[in-house]
């Protein structure tokens, strides 16, 4: 599977795990650069001092590249950005802010850089902005989704259209043959979150993974458009969000609801019903907990039975 994104990011496999909050520490991300991908630290729920020990950490756990993710409208970006850069780590995927901010002093220092977008025109300004590549999410991943809410079947063609760099899927993806679609529609790899999320080494509380294997068709949302459209598992605390912008909430009475560390109360800790459950529309197709060697392998062996199946047609 070897591609422009592989040779970039110098990896087996074009598949990069999410940079998903309170799930992916070393263990996880050192997991999937050892079985052929790109694993990444998650920095929007860590502190300068522990991003740097995680770093540490997973470099000595895998001699593999890996990378981190990093919002850069997190509140502590200066203080990250100053330990990725120090740590010289290999790869930097951002996100959620403009990509001109940080871009040049990451590539000054050898870093490659990828930036998150959700639409065709952030596609080209992060283009202008100097990143490597563009991961293009689309509206059934999990988290925070762009405002948009294209689809990633929809957005992928779209910024092919409107960009030459490396292309990487995201949104809804956590199978071979969801690969091989993506590749299809001019993606060069994916970035897969909610199945690596669900995974033994990921970091999240054994409670959020069991209720994530539960999860049925239409058992995730998207709520809080107002703040920054999130897509959530409906339980306690998404009634209280829908029942508020139901009756035209504004954006200071959200935020007063969802009050502070309620995404670590549901992923990390593992509080069902007044956490916040972030997970991607295809859990409903996860209903294991697997470690990260068998994930990555089921999701080759399943991309060469699908392309299997297309070889007679073509």
């Amino acid at each position: 599977m070897n591609n422009r994104l592989t040779e970039l990011l110098n990896i087996k496999y074009p598949i990069i795990q999410g940079g998903m909050i309170w799930c992916c520490g070393w263990r996880l991300a050192s997991a999937v650069s050892d079985n052929g991908g790109l694993g990444l630290l998650g920095a929007g729920s860590m502190t300068p001092e522990l991003l740097r020990e995680h770093i540490k950490k997973c470099r000595a756990a895998t001699v593999q590249p890996f990378g981190v993710n990093v919002p850069l409208i997190y509140q502590e970006i200066e203080g990250i950005m100053k330990v990725i850069l120090e740590e010289r780590v290999p790869v930097v995927v951002s996100s959620a802010g403009n990509p001109k901010t940080w871009t040049k002093q990451l590539k000054d220092k050898g870093i490659t850089v990828l930036h998150v977008v959700s639409s065709s025109i952030f596609a080209q300004k992060a283009e202008e902005a100097g990143v490597d590549a563009v991961i293009a999410e689309g509206f059934e991943a999990g988290g925070h989704n762009g405002r948009e809410e294209t689809t990633t079947m929809a957005l992928i063609p779209q910024i092919r259209r409107a960009t030459s760099l490396p292309l990487v899927a995201a949104g809804g993806i956590a199978t071979g043959a969801g690969i091989l679609a993506t590749l299809c529609l001019g993606a060069d790899g994916v970035q897969v979150g909610t199945r690596f999320a669900l995974s033994e080494e990921s970091s999240a509380s054994p409670e959020f993974k069991r209720a994530c294997t539960e999860v049925k068709e239409g058992d995730t949302m998207l709520a809080l458009k107002k703040l920054s459209p999130t897509r959530l598992i409906k339980n306690s605390f998404f009634d209280k969000i829908k029942e508020a912008e139901d009756r035209g909430a504004n954006a200071e009475e959200l935020l007063e609801i969802i009050g502070k560390g309620r995404t670590k109360l549901g992923i990390f800790e593992g509080n069902l019903t007044e956490g916040e459950l972030e997970i991607g529309q295809v859990a409903s197709l996860i209903d294991k907990v697997k470690p990260v060697e068998t994930i990555i392998r089921d999701m080759i062996d399943n991309y060469n039975l699908a392309l299997g199946r297309l070889k007679p047609m073509l």
